[in-house]
């Protein structure tokens, strides 16, 4: 009985204890503490997988169901046109603020895939309508088809603007442009289809300056540039040569593919010169389809004067392109954005000179560019400059003939005596070589700089020298292949050694490289000319002096060392 009434007394201790205890933290004041929430994806990703994400599963189908309703009502509006019971340009006007309807309808939703659900219904009920009205009802002209399709992707641009609705910007322009070249191509009514294109091109551009759905330009380029490819193309055969496709003007032929390097152009020029963004391969790609197109309109359906306007607007972008490169463009992180102007300028200068010159006048003006081009590269201690200028020299050498004089000065069938011309071209080579010596430094693009620029100038020597000897041989003796053969081998080995002998002397290693090609090229013209075509007596005295170059360059060569300088800017 005691052991009882001990355990009830225990029992009721703690019993009093648990009370105080509850009572202790109903009173006590305790913040609630929430365990962090981790995030899985950045912001700008967080943005993008809430945008594509599906709704959930109970919201899908009500959004296909609406959107079935609306292909349905597009049937109706079908059956209608067919029935004829309305007039046509009604149910026209109809159809289109049906599909109006839906567009709008796409911009206002407020979950994303219902406004893509939606924009996928506006451009479904639109393309077929708009290829039947023009194809089986002939309802519409293709000029106001075409009008439909960039008025629809203007709107869906507009409408999408506010809230970024990127999948209802695709859906529109991926739809209205594969519309507008399928009516293009089944129609062969070219130029209204073409010019939606451009407007689509434009629009997809201004959004791309603005930052908006970059991506678009993905799509609508290459198919702007294949239709204007088409338009060139057929248009350029002869009449009889394409029936059944609409006649288009030549203004018309001049100014669609003009507009599209516009767009383009300015787009380009908004983004790296205004914005100072980097510019990126598809813009460098598009930028110059976009121009060789235009190109090619003015020199096929251009007259006489339109070959010079072209011309002239070359040196004018060239030197605009010029003065974005070396003004706009000097910092090291828009080094991009200077070498492709800076190439675009020189690819414009030589198209620009070759459209407009004749060829006498493109190697002196040329040759004249080359020099400046080398001063300027020295003075401003910048390869680009001498880079350019080595390129018009090349050009400046083969409009003046030197290129081909030279080839068959040292192989081949002797020339006859080359003008003037081919001569002050040779002494610009020299003149650019040595002028661009003094710009000191061991780069690998600067070596390869004055290799190239040395083999330009010791072949002009070579070519000079084999001339004159051959000339002066012909005076005193009834001269022969064979002795040409042998003035042909002497002179690349004197000038083979000659030249190790002042790389080694004035440490230019581009020097003695070119010893060494001069001594593979004689390799070449014993092994393919001498040794088929030549006489035993020229064959071994050639042999000989091959063989005394071959020993003599390595030992004249070999004291050669390269030394370093500052890193020069590009």
């Amino acid at each position: 009985m005691d052991d009882l009434l001990d355990a009830l007394a225990r029992l009721d201790a703690r019993l009093e204890n648990l009370e105080r205890r509850v009572s202790a933290l109903d009173h006590l004041a305790q913040p609630v503490r929430s365990l962090p929430v981790p995030v899985l994806f950045p912001a700008k990703e967080t943005a993008a997988v809430e945008e594509f994400a599906l709704p959930p599963q109970g919201s899908v189908f009500p959004v296909v169901g609406k959107a079935m309703l609306g292909i349905a009502g597009a049937y109706v509006l079908r059956a209608v046109a067919e029935s004829g019971s309305f007039p046509k340009l009604a149910v026209v006007v109809l159809a289109l603020a049906y599909a109006g309807t839906w567009l709008a309808w796409a911009a206002r939703a407020a979950a994303r895939f219902a406004s893509t659900a939606y924009a996928v219904t506006a451009a479904l009920i639109l393309a077929p309508m708009l290829g039947e009205l023009t194809l089986r009802f002939e309802v519409l002209p293709g000029l106001a088809t075409a009008g439909v399709l960039s008025a629809f992707v203007i709107a869906a641009f507009g409408l999408a603007w506010k809230r970024k609705l990127t999948p209802m910007v695709w859906v529109v322009e991926a739809v209205a442009a594969f519309t507008a070249f399928g009516l293009l191509m089944v129609s062969h009514d070219l130029a209204p289809y073409i010019g939606a294109l451009l407007v689509m091109a434009a629009v997809s551009e201004t959004a791309a300056v603005q930052g908006r759905w970059l991506g678009l330009r993905f799509l609508m380029a290459p198919v702007l540039d294949v239709a204007l490819l088409i338009l060139l193309y057929i248009h350029s055969l002869p009449e009889s040569s394409r029936p059944g496709y609409t006649a288009v003007s030549v203004p018309a032929l001049l100014a669609l593919p003009s507009l599209a390097f516009l767009i383009y152009g300015a787009s380009v020029v908004g983004r790296t010169v205004m914005l100072r963004q980097r510019i990126n391969i598809l813009e460098i790609i598009q930028a110059a389809i976009a121009f060789v197109l235009g190109a090619l309109g003015w020199l096929w359906f251009a007259s006489g004067t339109g070959r010079v306007g072209l011309g002239i607007f070359c040196w004018a972008l060239s030197a605009a392109c010029y003065v974005a490169a070396f003004v706009y463009f000097d910092r090291v992180e828009e080094q991009r954005n200077y070498h492709v102007y800076s190439t675009w300028s020189l690819a414009l200068v030589l198209a620009g000179s070759f459209l407009m010159l004749s060829p006498l006048l493109v190697a002196v003006i040329l040759s004249a560019a080359s020099i400046v081009a080398t001063v300027v590269g020295v003075r401003m201690a910048r390869l680009t400059p001498e880079f350019h200028g080595l390129a018009y020299l090349t050009a400046a050498a083969f409009a003046s003939g030197l290129l081909l004089y030279a080839g068959r000065a040292l192989a081949g069938t002797f020339p006859t005596a080359p003008g003037g011309i081919v001569w002050m071209v040779a002494v610009s080579a020299l003149l650019c070589y040595f002028i661009g010596g003094r710009f000191e430094g061991d780069r690998l693009n600067q070596r390869l700089l004055r290799l190239l620029s040395a083999v330009l100038a010791i072949s002009a020597i070579a070519t000079f020298l084999v001339s004159c000897l051959v000339w002066l041989a012909a005076i005193g003796m009834n001269i022969g292949a064979s002795h040409i053969a042998i003035i042909r081998t002497l002179i690349p080995c004197a000038l083979a050694l000659a030249v190790a002998w002042s790389g080694s002397r004035w440490r230019r290693i581009e020097l003695v490289w070119t010893a060494y090609g001069i001594l593979v090229f004689v390799s070449a013209k014993l092994l393919f000319e001498d040794l088929p075509h030549g006489h035993s007596g020229s064959i071994a005295i050639s042999i000989f002096l091959y063989a005394v170059a071959l020993i003599m360059v390595p030992q004249v060569a070999r004291n050669v060392r390269s030394h370093e300088d500052g890193a020069p800017k590009s």
